[in-house]
């Protein structure tokens, strides 16, 4: 506490705990009216009590051990809601008042234990992650229960009548009351749009107790507290008994059974997960405002013990509520500081004005909160209806909003949740995994390919089928996937799978494979996956694989790389093989047999050859790196060269390209005079052929023709290898 003391930032914290309280009293006060008065009108001034003390515990408790700066903790409205109908299904079966209050107290106990178990277990990481949809029916549904609950106190009618007899019966209606709920709340929504000096709340409760006096200047039975249903009436009596009231209260807790106790477990559920879900909601709405970071199990455990507090002493539970946080930050408030100040000026409200709060009217609590139940009513979702594409999304807030008043606020956000995953399988289902469907010869592998190989792979290319896909591959995806490879299967030798943008694979999707596999496997064809991920989301698709059996005991029939290029490098040389006669990789190329010059006489190269210097490289050296002069073009007679770039904004190096025997490289530079951009490493022991930029220019000198032969040779090739890169870039951007 000294702590959090010294961080006090006066006047904001001050400020913002003064203006926090003026909106969270008169809400606790109403909704422990709420409340109590389910269980009995004679209850009325207890259930005030119940509320003041529940703001007090809560706002002097939770701040303290909670993770949230500026976040205010009070009596709320999905409390009211679920104990008031706690209460009167208790009254219903003819319980005892004084055994539903007990049951109150016990019930907000556990509330605030299984709250602190949410808070060790880690699920407040996961409250946060329910759906919008469910969030806006849930206060939508309590917004509305709340209206309902009041309506009632407002229009002066008897608390055993439903309120929609009370709405189509005017006999009913006392209309003292009307005048006084009716201009509550027209004050407190007008109010702050006149002035943001004043609370709204508290505008709205001077209107009405300005109303009621000018009403009972005409009615002298307005101006006595006996036995006077339009007001709170005096809280003295209530205080006189109070402490003898809760001692027997605490008593009387010894006399349960276990049996009652563990019947209120899942109520206490209910509610714990209704107040978290509550309170985190503000959190998040704190940290957009002030750009900071909530934590959410410290703060669910810091509520479970102002919850607790609140039971030991008899007060409402509650959670951090929007309203009051929204003000005391707006006040200036910067530290959690300003929540226990709150918590201290309720404490001093409700000493210093108990004679002003016997005299509040009923009405006027009823209008408060009419008020915040119609700013807990989302219209956002209407707009939903203007697309086909969310008009199910409004369908789950309707049936969420319809479940909370029909059932209960627990089945309605079970129902919501549910709802909103069938929509989301339903959506996935709908998209399509496949991204791009194309065939080998009409994508690049990082091998870097002569004009003739070219040619012969153009030939067979279509034997082979690259589908890269995405999303998520599970039993929602996996019959409408099939569905597409059924074609391809029974008539290409090899299917490539490219999983780099799926997200997830389950069972039913390796299932699925697993008959691509083998059938297949019938025909002597192969099934090749790329960017298979050791980890993907917790899980290792490479064993899964395995486990499952779709790779390790399948012999030769699938094949897993790294990365699409080295499938596709894989299938290319297969398909080479088929057509291209073996040839002695180990013999040296002369420069005539060369595909850069043939159809060129042996003797116009003689000079070119004597130009060049023959260089030899054992695998893994380095012919030039990155930031090297580009004086040099390189022709290889035997061997392989790897060419390595680095990646835009990362000093990692990635696989470009691998030239094989008989191509050339170093071609851009070699034209542009620029520093080297990539690496050159030898991949096996390599023999090249080396014109430097100086040589090139005295051949140049001496031999026009030969000159302009290398040059437009270089650059027919490095015309080819653009014009299939741009084919290529096309080709996946339709």
């Amino acid at each position: 506490m000294s702590v959090l003391l010294n961080k006090l930032r006066a006047p904001g914290d001050l400020w913002g705990g003064l203006a926090s309280m003026l909106v969270a009293l008169p809400a606790s006060v109403a909704f422990g009216v709420t409340v109590y008065a389910a269980i009995s009108p004679h209850y009325v001034a207890l259930g005030a009590v119940a509320g003041m003390l529940g703001a007090a515990a809560l706002g002097l408790i939770a701040p303290v051990f909670g993770g949230t700066d500026r976040l205010i903790s009070a009596p709320c409205a999905p409390a009211a809601a679920v104990l008031s109908a706690f209460a009167i299904e208790l009254v219903k079966q003819g319980v005892a008042p004084e055994s539903i209050v007990l049951l109150l107290t016990v019930l907000a106990g556990l509330t605030g234990l299984v709250q602190i178990l949410f808070g060790f277990l880690g699920i407040g990481r996961i409250i946060k992650y329910i759906p919008y949809t469910v969030v806006s029916g849930y206060l939508s549904g309590v917004g509305i229960i709340i209206i309902t609950s009041q309506i009632r106190n407002f229009m002066g009618a008897g608390a055993d009548t439903p309120w929609w007899q009370v709405v189509i019966n005017p006999a009913l209606w006392d209309m003292r009351s009307i005048y006084v709920g009716a201009a509550t709340v027209l004050v407190a929504l007008l109010g702050p749009k006149l002035t943001k000096a004043i609370p709204g709340t508290i505008l709205g409760v001077c209107a009405g107790l300005l109303t009621y006096f000018g009403l009972a200047a005409t009615d002298p039975s307005m101006m006595t507290l006996t036995d006077n249903s339009l007001v709170l009436g005096s809280l003295g009596a209530v205080e006189k008994g109070y402490f003898s009231t809760f001692v027997a209260r605490w008593h009387d807790l010894g006399e349960l059974k276990v049996s009652q106790v563990g019947a209120l477990v899942g109520s206490a559920l209910t509610l714990a997960a209704l107040l978290s879900i509550d309170t985190l909601k503000t959190c998040v709405v704190i940290d957009r405002k002030t750009r900071t970071r909530h934590e959410p199990n410290r703060e669910l455990c810091a509520q479970g013990l102002a919850n607790i507090a609140s039971s030991m002493i008899g007060g409402l539970p509650g959670s951090g509520t929007m309203g009051p946080s929204m003000v005391n930050l707006n006040s200036g408030a910067q530290t959690r500081v300003s929540g226990i100040m709150e918590g201290v000026f309720v404490l001093v409200a409700a000493l210093a004005l108990s004679t002003v709060i016997a005299w509040i009217p009923l009405a006027t609590l009823a209008g408060i909160l009419i008020v915040i139940g119609l700013r807990m009513i989302d219209t956002e979702p209407l707009r939903f209806l203007e697309s086909r594409g969310t008009v199910l999304d409004f369908a789950v807030v309707l049936a969420v909003v319809t479940i909370a008043l029909t059932v209960g606020l627990i089945a309605a956000s079970a129902s919501g949740v549910a709802m909103s995953i069938l929509l989301f399988v339903r959506e996935q289902v709908g998209g399509s995994v496949v991204r791009h469907k194309s065939f080998v010869h009409q994508r690049s592998s990082t091998w870097s390919r002569s004009e003739a190989e070219r040619r012969m792979i153009g030939q067979k290319g279509e034997k082979a089928i690259i589908f890269e896909l995405q999303g998520s591959l599970f039993f929602g995806t996996t019959y409408k996937l099939y569905s597409i490879l059924a074609p391809e299967i029974k008539s290409r030798d090899y299917v490539i799978l490219d999983l780099r943008l799926v997200q997830s694979v389950d069972i039913t999707a390796v299932h699925m494979l697993i008959q691509v596999r083998d059938i297949l496997a019938e025909r002597g064809a192969f099934l090749l996956l790329s960017n298979v991920h050791e980890r993907q989301k917790g899980r290792n698709l490479r064993e899964l694989f395995e486990q499952t059996g779709l790779t390790g005991g399948s012999g030769d029939t699938v094949h897993i790389f790294p990365v699409l290029e080295s499938a596709i490098e894989w299938v290319e040389e297969r398909l080479i093989a088929e057509v291209k006669a073996p040839v002695d990789e180990e013999v040296l190329l002369q420069l005539q047999e060369m595909e850069l010059f043939q159809g060129h006489k042996d003797e116009t190269l003689v000079d070119l050859e004597e130009r060049m210097e023959q260089r030899s490289f054992k695998a893994g050296e380095a012919i030039y790196s990155i930031g090297d002069q580009g004086h040099a073009i390189y022709l290889i007679r035997r061997g392989e060269v790897r060419i390595t770039a680095p990646i835009v904004g990362s000093r990692q190096l990635h696989h470009v390209a691998t030239i094989g025997r008989g191509d050339f490289f170093g071609g851009l530079a070699f034209l542009d005079g620029h520093n080297r951009s990539d690496n050159a490493i030898a991949h096996t022991d390599t023999d090249l052929y080396m014109l430097t930029l100086e040589n090139f220019h005295q051949l140049a000198e001496e031999h026009k023709r030969l000159a302009l032969v290398l040059i437009s040779a270089i650059s027919r090739t490095l015309a080819h290898r653009l014009r299939h890169a741009n084919g290529e870039r096309t080709l996946l951007h339709t």
